[in-house]
């Protein structure tokens, strides 16, 4: 693997390291054939941000990955010395397959609802990522997933709320947060840890900004706890 020096973000606030595009490709090592597009590249020009996702960019599951609330994957670089360290291996920008790879937005501070303006387009923060086998397959790391899932670092999803021109040192800065909604890294908690939490549950429905498949998820748990408990 190719080993880059990644120089340091030297802002306070938030800022694009990278925008990184793949398309779908067999992922090695797998017993049958699996199609991901978690191996992404840093393009070097400006880019069409849709509100369903970057142009050039590609889902192999349509299920759970992409679409409206999913259109770009974000994920902080300040956790990649822990997880290089955690590996053994050095990392490129977009390793995680996010789309941006910036800093500024650890999960103990963006929240739920928050909006950014992106370059020409403007994006708001829809749910945690949900770390899935394929980012443990690409390092044959299989434990990788559960430790994005115990420590919290997912990174986040964006919905588009004006499409626009993005790439690589475009203007990012969030525009509008509520104090009263959840950052991601509580989100993920009651996800992840707080299953049998109906209460914490039902306060992250209360968040409008939510996206439509945690809204279901949280949905059908509290339904299952309701019906245990009856």
């Amino acid at each position: 693997m190719k080993m880059t020096h990644h120089p340091k973000s030297d802002q306070a606030g938030p800022a694009v390291l990278a925008v990184n595009v793949g398309q779908p490709r067999p992922l090695p090592g797998q017993k049958r054939e699996v199609l991901s597009s978690i191996v992404k590249t840093p393009v070097s020009t400006q880019v069409f941000l849709s509100f369903t996702g970057l142009a050039g960019d590609g889902q192999a599951d349509l299920v759970h990955h992409g679409g409206p609330d999913k259109a770009l994957c974000v994920y902080d670089y300040s956790r990649y010395p822990a997880l290089e360290q955690l590996m053994d291996r050095r990392l490129d920008w977009g390793a995680f397959g996010e789309n941006l790879t910036v800093t500024g937005c650890p999960e103990e501070v963006i929240r739920i609802g928050d909006v950014f303006e992106l370059g020409e387009a403007v994006v708001q923060v829809s749910q945690p990522r949900q770390p899935c086998f394929k980012l443990g397959a690409r390092y044959d790391y299989k434990e990788l997933p559960v430790y994005f899932q115990e420590s919290g670092h997912t990174g986040f999803y964006f919905r588009v709320l004006r499409e626009g021109e993005i790439g690589p040192g475009s203007a990012f800065r969030r525009v509008t947060t509520d104090e009263t909604s959840m950052t991601v890294m509580e989100a993920n908690r009651i996800m992840h840890q707080g299953k049998q939490d109906a209460a914490a549950m039902r306060s992250l429905l209360t968040i409008s900004a939510l996206s439509d498949s945690w809204r279901e998820t949280l949905l059908q748990r509290l339904d299952k706890l309701d019906n245990e408990n009856n």
